[in-house]
């Protein structure tokens, strides 16, 4: 049995105590400073208000306040803030992590830098360690849903980081009958995949709500459309993952990924709230401000492309469904 410390008690997060806890570890939950509702609720009843799930018994809850106390004698920190919280969390949190600690985050996530290189957040967060500093940072990509890793339904994904035997550590910590983990060295390609998915799940639903325009909202659904944008989805992913430097191969995660998004939540909202023709503003206000994981990562892209295509590096052109976006 191991100590398992999660931050952050968003939903992944959270939903990682499943099969932490099916493996018989110790699962210790802090919230962030957003957290505090739920850190409390689940004080009260173990219920995780987001989840609207039960959290296992061995889950012991743990304000922000609390952090250093949760990490007291941890085996393993997982990270489970958005990518809006990754800075935070670089500059909170791993601080406090011992180097012979390794962590292991659920965010999805690009970071674009002044010259237009994309990083993944493992990469972006490890340059921002003090000098000498050999922190194990890894990451989980491919398609799984929070509440359906908390129902336990069968999901594969990947484990990805710089060091083999460290991700099969990790693996054989999680790994359950329902959790089926992958692991791979290929941290840009995997991250790469899982991360820009989010802007081409919005692209896709733009074919949603284009339907609804012309047949009127409730209408019977068609994927042929949706079909088609999936498709550009998957040529212009394959070639920003070979813009970064990851293996094409890996592919396979980020249109898993999209499969998985496109089916529902505030991306598709907001795609088929545009396909009807709303404005992007519109479409925001309908859906009271919420700043979307979408809309950073598209915005990120579409940074890094320009950059790079000043630099006569790339064609946005070969990017039309992106630019479109």
């Amino acid at each position: 049995m191991s100590v398992i410390t999660i931050v952050g008690a968003g939903m992944m997060g959270s939903a990682m105590s499943f099969p932490a806890s099916d493996n018989e570890h110790e699962v210790r939950l802090v919230g962030t400073h957003l957290d505090r509702e739920i850190i409390e609720m689940v004080k009260e009843n173990h219920i995780h208000p987001k989840l609207q799930r039960k959290l296992p018994a061995c889950v012991q809850p743990f304000h922000i306040e609390e952090l250093e106390k949760a990490l007291e004698g941890t085996d393993l920190v997982i990270g489970g803030v958005s990518s809006f919280g990754v800075e935070w969390f670089t500059r909170n949190v791993l601080p406090l992590v011992p180097d012979t600690v390794p962590v292991l985050s659920v965010t999805k996530g690009l970071e674009d830098q002044s010259d237009g290189e994309l990083l993944p957040f493992p990469y972006a967060m490890k340059r921002k360690l003090p000098h000498g500093r050999r922190l194990s940072l890894n990451a989980i990509g491919g398609p799984c849903t929070s509440y359906e890793l908390a129902d336990r339904r069968h999901s594969a994904v990947v484990f990805c980081g710089d060091d083999s035997d460290i991700l099969m550590k990790l693996k054989n910590m999680l790994k359950t009958s329902y959790y089926h983990i992958s692991i791979s060295t290929d941290v840009p390609g995997v991250e790469c995949a899982v991360a820009i998915k989010n802007a081409y799940a919005l692209a896709v639903s733009l074919a949603i709500g284009l339907v609804e325009r012309e047949d009127g909202i409730g209408c019977n659904q068609a994927y042929n459309p949706q079909a088609a944008l999936f498709a550009q989805s998957i040529r212009e992913m394959s070639k920003i993952i070979k813009l970064v430097g990851g293996k094409e191969e890996n592919i396979v995660y980020g249109a898993g990924d999209l499969y998985v998004t496109i089916f529902g939540g505030r991306t598709r909202k907001l795609g088929t709230l545009l396909g009807r023709g709303l404005s992007f503003d519109e479409a925001m206000a309908e859906l009271e401000g919420i700043t979307l994981e979408s809309v950073a990562i598209t915005s990120c892209l579409a940074r890094a492309l320009y950059k790079r295509e000043e630099a006569s590096l790339v064609k946005t052109s070969d990017f039309p469904l992106l630019m479109h976006v």
